[in-house]
This record gives C-alpha cells, structure tokens and sequence, in this order.
C-alpha cells in the first residue's frame, strides 16, 4: 500500500540513461518502488499517460530567500517543475543580517525595515512558513561585510576580515553551505583578494562551496575569471561561477579563451562548475550604471549625490557622454508611479517620452524609486550561450526570486527568467545540443552531484520523491520581457518530499519544503 503511486509515466531518472516505461510508488517522503505496479495499491494514484516522469527540478541560482517566507507556495517556480534552489546568491542573503546589512532594495519593499536576523533564525522563520519547496542558503558576502563594516568604500581591516570570517563560520554552523560573492556590487566590490581568499579558507575548512558573481563580466572578463581561479588553487575550495557570460557585444570574442580557461583548470584538478540563464539579458538595479564615485557607500550615498545639484548634473553628464547603447538598457520593476508608467521601455524610449536626455532619465527614475529601479541589460549572443550550454559542467540557474502574478510579488516587472528558465533551458538543449534525457540530467542529478545534495536529483528507490510531471511536447516559457507575469506552460503535477503540491494548474497547499542541511 503506498501513500502515492504515478502509473503510466515515461520515466527520465536524471541519470541520463534512457526512459523506461515504469510506475512509481511513494510512501511518506521517499520513492519506495519503481517498477511494473499495475497491480499495486495505493491511497491516491496519479495517471501519467504521455507525461515525463523526472527528479524536481534543481535552480542553481536563485533569490528566493525573502520571498519563501512571503509567498510559500512558490509559484513561479513550482509551475517550472523546480522543487530545491540554491539562495542567497551574488553576495545577497537574508541572514545572517547583522549590523548595519540591509535587506537588497526588492526585499525591503516587501518585508519593510531591515532587522537583524542569524541564520539559526531565519531557519526557524523557514519552518514557520512551510514553503512549498526545498531551499538551500549560501552565506552572502555583500550582507556579512555589511554586517561588520557598513557600506564603507574601502578594503577591510584584517580585524574586520576576522570578524567576517567567525560570523561566516557561524553561518556554515548554523545551515549555510558556502559563501557567495557578488564582487560588481556594493560593498563586496571594495573587497581585496586577499580579503576574499581568508572566508574561501573558512568554507573550504567548513566542507563548502564558494559560488562568485565575478567582478567583471565583461571588459575584464578573463581578469576576473583568473581572480576566481586563483583563489580555488590557494584555498582548495570548490568554486560555482554564477551566470556565466560574455557581456557587451564587443566582449563576445573572448567566449573560446573564458571556456579554455576554465576547461584548462578542470584538467588541472580544480573543483570549477557554472550555472546560465537560458536568456540574452541580464537583469539588476539599475543603478549599476552609476559612475563609481557616485555609489561608493551605497544607498543612502547615491541619493544623496542625486539630491545635490553639482553632483546630479556631473552624473547626468558623465552617463551622456558613456559611449552606451541606451536602447539595449530596458526598465524593469519600479516604485514611483513615473518609473512604472516606463516599465518595460529602453531607457532611450523613456528619454523620448519624458524629454530628457538618457542620463537625466536614468537620474531621474533611480532617484523617484529611492534606488530599487529594476533594469534588463541585453547584451549578450545567442551562439556563446549556446557554447556554454555545450560544456557538460553548466547547469541552468534562473538567477531570479519566485514570483507570482498576485499579491505583493505580482506588482512589480521582473526578468521573465523568474517565471520561465526550466522550460526555456529544455527546449533550448534539445532543439540543439542534447537529447532529452541529458538535458534533465544537467537540471537534476548534476546540480544534485555539484551541491552534494544527497537523496534528491535522481528517481531510485529510497530517494526523495521530489518529482516533476510534464508533458514534453507542451513544456514552455510564456514570459516574456514585456509581460513577465505569465506562468510556464506543460507541468501536469509536482511533487516535493512525497506531498502534491501542484496539480493541473492548482496549489493544493500542501507544502512540505524544507530548508536543506549538508550531510
């Protein structure tokens, strides 16, 4: 008698052996059989005639830290079939919030003031909301440095350095399972090397991971690319380069020396894997695009030089006379009523609308929104991604926070990669590069193996029944950058730790996700 059992299903076990036609039977949270169960009983059954029966889905790369406490049934990412993500990404986490940390800007005009939060904490606020799905969390630079030396623009004291690294060897005592880096940001990007290379000790002494947002992605690409390479040969520790790219058109040569370079290092024994967004454009505030100076110390730093005449107008002058494609700039989720009145436009369109000059509407918009102006970069090519994608080491990381299109999430613009980068990276692969039964593997087992998470990625006997039903031929994204709130199309049911909780288009609320400890 199982709990559960899938009959008729073309199984793909994510070991990227070949389908089979078998049944699958659970009890409580673990596969119990996979076989011929026809004459098998069971307390509720599942018919999965013409459906693919295969691991949960695993996003390598994500931002749902916050947004799983508010929005547990996970919706944009259980209708992709996802049922574990990797959080606390590029630098970002939601503990341990410490000191002065803040939340990132999206967070914080969800969850409101930023209070302190330990990661044994934020563990138990975890558990308080039952999430629908797994989650994993890595220890964010950005927030640990913040924690102990504000937004400073400066390089740490070793004092300060030493501080960063008992709090991170907290964090890895209390759940975390690696620090992530999110070196083009503030204020990880005032970070030395050497700064960088004491907390990789920690993780690697810790049994870690180090997953780096790089520090260029573009004109120093290959530099930043050597930095993270260094620091894996001088520490040991396992590195995960996130979103890997080739930035700017006139950067897109060096894709063939990025991927000798990290081939060359594989072959040399160093633990290097990356995950991708299967998606041409990248997507953060926009104020990224500030001159240096003008957001050294962060936030309240920026608005203060947009809030002084002499330095708003040196900043609007040195943005005008940036050699930039402002059409490829597209804005994102806003705050003001203005900014979202643009949302969804380029920059150069909302210039035209608001008869200003590139640079005085960037100034503008970032200013109205007090900073938390979403921005899409569309700057990469379709063949270089197709020539990461081709490299069996890269798995698909939305690099995105669930959304939903109600309630507090539902009123923004996000990257549609938040609604559609499983179904999109599928298609994608086996149009061109691999059949269907490799490209589960890089969204299942390989993740499972690269994170060492044990019990999940594969469908066998004594496994997690984390669990994705879909039909293969109507599996795709349907958001787009224009309207983003559109969920993914083709997943019939999922199922995480044994429990429904997605079935034909309905959250059964049934919700047994749970944040994931390192075995």
């Amino acid at each position: 008698m199982f709990d559960l059992l899938i009959q008729n299903g073309c199984v793909i076990d994510g070991t990227g052996g070949p389908a089979r036609r078998m049944d699958v039977g659970i009890t409580g949270d673990r596969i119990a059989a996979l076989d011929d169960l026809s004459k098998a009983e069971a307390k509720s059954t599942l018919d999965a005639q013409g459906l693919v029966v295969a691991p949960g889905f695993i996003d390598a790369h994500s931002h749902s830290d916050a947004y799983l406490l508010i929005e547990p049934d996970a919706p944009s990412k259980l209708t992709q079939g996802i049922t574990t993500e990797i959080n606390g990404q590029c630098g970002g986490s939601a503990a341990p919030r410490l000191g002065q940390a803040r939340l990132p800007s999206d967070w914080a005009s969800r969850l409101g003031a930023s209070t302190s939060c330990t990661l044994a904490e934020y563990r138990a606020l975890f558990a308080q909301a039952a999430p629908a799905i797994n989650a994993i969390p890595f220890v964010g630079h950005n927030t640990l440095r913040a924690g102990v030396m504000g937004y400073e623009p400066r390089e740490a004291t070793a004092a300060e350095t030493a501080e960063m690294g008992r709090r991170l060897e907290q964090a890895l005592d209390e759940g975390g399972w690696g620090l992530s880096t999110g070196l083009l940001y503030q204020p990880g990007k005032y970070a030395a090397e050497a700064e960088v290379e004491t907390l990789a000790r920690v993780v690697a002494r810790k049994g870690g991971i180090y997953a780096s947002h790089i520090r260029n992605e573009g004109d120093t690409l290959l530099e930043s690319i050597d930095e993270v390479l260094r620091l894996a040969r001088a520490t040991g520790v396992q590195v995960q380069v996130s979103h890997l790219k080739t930035a700017s058109p006139h950067n897109w040569h060096k894709i063939t020396a990025l991927l000798d370079t990290l081939n060359a290092a594989r072959a040399e024994g160093l633990n290097v894997q990356a995950d991708r967004y299967p998606y041409l454009a990248s997507g953060t505030d926009l104020d990224v695009i500030l001159p240096d100076w003008a957001s050294a110390g962060g936030r309240e730093a920026i608005l203060a030089n947009l809030r002084d005449p002499s330095r708003r107008l040196r900043i609007e002058r040195e943005l005008d006379e940036r050699a930039a494609d402002w059409s490829a700039v597209m804005i994102g989720g806003g705050w003001s009523e203005e900014a979202r009145a643009h949302s969804g436009r380029t920059v150069t369109e909302a210039a035209q609308a608001l008869g200003l000059t590139p640079g005085q509407t960037a100034c503008r918009l970032i200013d109205l929104d007090d900073t938390r102006t979403g921005a899409f970069f569309f700057g990469m090519s379709e063949e270089n991604l197709l020539r990461i994608y081709a490299e069996p080491w890269v798995m698909p990381g939305s690099d995105a926070s669930l959304r939903a299109p109600w309630g507090v999430l539902g009123d923004d613009h996000p990257h549609p990669r938040a609604y559609g980068t499983m179904p999109r990276f599928l298609r994608l692969m086996t149009a061109r590069l691999c059949t269907l039964e490799t490209a589960i593997r890089r969204m299942t087992a390989l993740p499972a193996e690269t994170f060492g998470i044990a019990g999940r990625g594969v469908l066998r006997p004594g496994a997690y029944a984390d669990i994705a039903l879909f039909d293969p031929a109507a599996f795709r994204d349907t958001a787009t950058y224009a309207k983003p709130h559109y969920f993914a199309e083709g997943i019939r049911h999922v199922i995480v730790n044994g429990a429904l909780a997605y079935t034909q288009g309905q959250f059964t609320g049934k919700r047994r996700g749970r944040l994931l400890t390192r075995d």
